[in-house]
């Protein structure tokens, strides 16, 4: 069963830094995915703040551009996001996402089970006070 977990949410007050941390298990690791922080405020539609795919390509929201960076934390399945300049309007709850990729020919049958499923972790909660 697939697990996705965060940590690291606090409150801060405006132009600091927060890190975030997220980690998927119970996969098989060589099934292809991309790992994802969306942020979600209150009474407002969960949006995208940053990817890194399975290719390691990196893509980030122009909201958040120069000031988080999304990297990888020692192990593909592990995913930190550190958010530096923090303004008010970061303040959400985040989530991480992993989404299953379609697999090589080889991989099919193994990874069939997750083939285009995307995961959600419980959030963690981002308070920036000005």
């Amino acid at each position: 069963q697939v697990q996705v977990e965060e940590s690291g949410g606090d409150s801060v007050q405006a132009g600091g830094s927060l890190r975030l941390s997220c980690r998927a298990s119970g996969f098989v690791a060589a099934c292809p995915y991309d790992m994802n922080w969306f942020r979600q405020a209150p009474g407002e539609e969960r949006e995208f703040v940053s990817m890194i795919a399975d290719d390691a390509q990196i893509t980030y929201a122009d909201s958040v551009k120069g000031r988080f960076t999304i990297s990888q934390a020692g192990a593909k399945n592990m995913v930190d996001l550190q958010m530096n300049s923090l303004k008010p309007e970061d303040t959400a709850m985040y989530y991480c996402n992993i989404r299953f990729r379609v697999p090589a020919n080889d991989l099919i049958f193994v990874c069939a089970g997750e083939v285009g499923r995307a995961y959600w972790g419980q959030g963690t909660q981002v308070t920036v006070s000005s």
